[in-house]
């Protein structure tokens, strides 16, 4: 078994869409029409194993949510191979860091907020 995806809680798909694969540099997985709602994956790469599925709030309790899945936690976690090229380009599209790189003993790391609220870790590990 393993994680296949999980799912972001967002106010709107395009504005969503348009954050995840211009600014993060995801990739646009599916996006499937089902009428009230629509079935949206991303992922970091086109072959990744785990994907992020972009659900639209339905109701005032998913929207307050919206940002606040980790309770203010970091929770998601963007692995790369290559730490110093991919924080580049990632401040360059605008990503807001809240942090200096800094060397941890299992790798580089960096927080960064995405435009929803919700706190990241850019990771290398070691």
């Amino acid at each position: 078994m393993h994680l296949s995806a999980l799912t972001l809680i967002i106010p709107d798909y395009d504005e969503a869409i348009d954050y995840y694969t211009r600014t993060l540099g995801f990739a646009l997985i599916e996006d499937i029409n089902q009428g009230s709602k629509r079935w949206v994956r991303i992922a970091p790469a086109p072959d990744a194993q785990t994907g992020i599925i972009l659900a639209k709030a339905s109701n005032p309790a998913q929207t307050k949510a919206i940002g606040k899945q980790g309770a203010g936690r970091v929770w998601l976690f963007l692995e790369t191979q290559n730490f110093a090229v991919d924080h580049a380009r990632l401040i360059a599209a605008g990503v807001q860091f809240e942090e200096q790189p800094r060397q941890e003993p299992y790798g580089t790391v960096a927080v960064f907020i995405d435009t929803y609220g919700n706190r990241w870790d850019l990771i290398e590990y070691s």
